[in-house]
């Protein structure tokens, strides 16, 4: 918590002393995910929740005690009631017995359990089985939206560095367009060839207005996954709220390292896989209700203490000592099917337990495999670019000394294009790649 208030104060301090950018890293996105996501909270709320539970559980082991009150009133005698006018008169007449109209009762009692067919000691346990669920279904949801945190970042990161490609062709076709605007001068070159370059400049602005109106959106959507606030309008933010296009992602695609670099043997990654631990959660969980539910065919054993008032017919103060036992027969036969249906949901659990388990390593050289192909193609796409570029600047001096039409120039900076948003597509993929395979080994 300490660490996103430092964050806060971070970037307010930042918008207040300057109108610069404010950068974000991706940890910075997945720290304030932790904070403010809301489903991240939820999560956090379960655990809580079931820490509250194994406190109720373990209240179980206390004695209960409890306060009874009781106050009556009666037209009649009370013993005129119970034996009539005549004879009520009668006996009351007597001055050896008291009677009344009216009187009150109160009585506090205290029972303690002896044994409950293992119910209580069986319950704490699943008790704290519960809490140990909700922690790890609490990591594995930190982990999705971890992973969905990091590949909208890396696609916001990627148009981000497509935008600044985009903006090195508008550069170089406004520098062939001046040059053929010069030829045009010289008689050299016509003027199907200026309006050739115009149309390519215009399909050029057309790109960057979609890939702006593309870049605000992911952003918004990040930030409001994040928590983040910000304000879509310049002149609306504030210390607290800055302006969109202020905010800028700090971390770049060319920082990833290769493969080898987030390597992890396979016996470790299994280890890390956090559903193998919540499925071995859920099989225990399983035989636990079991032995609950097997507890409510066994006897129960208590013993308690009542100290009482009342007044009915005399001051009277008494105490009762209480002693049971409950032998539950006639549901032996529906508790035996139970047990038989628990019985198999814990085969099922375990199954899936083994299945799981099976499938790790596999999991593991996949996910491998995966990421050292998407980082292979990245660097072939990345030597395609180079090529593209070399072409280009080949052709341009090539053009300027009248050697090639202006036609092929056009189709290599196309070409140069296409290679680069290429690139940018392998890089995404590779940062894909690395998410899912991070993101299940081992802390």
């Amino acid at each position: 918590m300490k660490k996103i208030v430092l964050i806060w104060m971070f970037l307010a301090a930042a918008l207040a002393m300057s109108a610069q950018e404010v950068r974000l890293s991706l940890q910075d996105c997945i720290n304030l995910s932790e904070t403010n996501n809301p489903y991240i909270k939820n999560t956090h709320l379960d655990v809580l929740a079931a820490q509250a539970q194994k406190k109720e559980v373990f209240a179980e082991y206390f004695p209960r005690v409890s306060f009874r009150a009781l106050g009556l009133w009666s037209q009649d005698y009370f013993i005129d009631i119970v034996l009539g006018p005549e004879l009520g008169e009668l006996v009351r007449s007597s001055e050896a017995v008291g009677f009344t109209q009216s009187g009150i009762h109160a009585s506090i009692s205290l029972m303690q359990p002896l044994y409950a067919g293992g119910r209580i000691r069986t319950g704490n346990k699943l008790a704290k089985v519960g809490i140990k669920a909700a922690e790890l279904k609490h990591e594995v949801n930190l982990r999705e939206k971890r992973e969905e945190i990091e590949k909208m970042y890396w696609e916001i990161v990627a148009l981000e560095e497509k935008r600044s490609t985009l903006k090195h062709l508008e550069e170089l076709l406004d520098t062939l367009h001046k040059d053929v605007l010069s030829g045009m001068d010289a008689g050299v070159i016509t003027e199907s060839d200026q309006m050739l370059v115009k149309m390519k400049q215009n399909e050029l602005k057309s790109g960057k207005i979609q890939l702006e109106g593309g870049i605000k959106l992911l952003k918004m959507n990040l930030f409001n996954t994040i928590g983040m606030g910000y304000s879509f309008v310049e002149e609306l933010a504030d210390p607290m709220n800055p302006y969109l296009d202020e905010i800028v992602l700090s971390d770049r695609l060319s920082a990833l390292l290769p493969p080898s670099h987030y390597y992890i043997p396979e016996e470790e990654f299994a280890a890390g896989v956090t559903e193998t631990e919540l499925l071995d959660v859920m099989v225990e969980a399983k035989k636990l209700e079991k032995k609950l539910a097997l507890g409510e065919y066994l006897p129960s054993v208590g013993v308690g203490v009542s100290y009482g008032y009342a007044n009915f017919m005399n001051d009277n103060f008494n105490a009762v000592g209480l002693a049971t036992i409950s032998i539950p027969i006639s549901n032996w036969g529906k508790g035996s099917q139970r047990l038989k249906r628990l019985d198999y949901q814990i085969q099922k659990a375990a199954n899936e337990k083994e299945h799981l388990t099976s499938q790790l390593v596999l999991q593991a050289r996949q996910l491998w495999l995966n990421l050292n192909v998407a980082w292979e193609q990245m660097k072939v796409a990345e030597e395609n670019v180079a090529l593209a570029q070399k072409t280009v600047y080949n052709q341009l001096s090539q053009f300027n000394a009248g050697l090639v039409p202006l036609s092929d120039l056009l189709m290599n900076q196309t070409s140069l294009f296409e290679a680069t948003e290429n690139l940018i597509s392998k890089q995404i993929a590779y940062s894909n790649a690395l998410t899912a395979y991070n993101g299940r080994k081992a802390e």
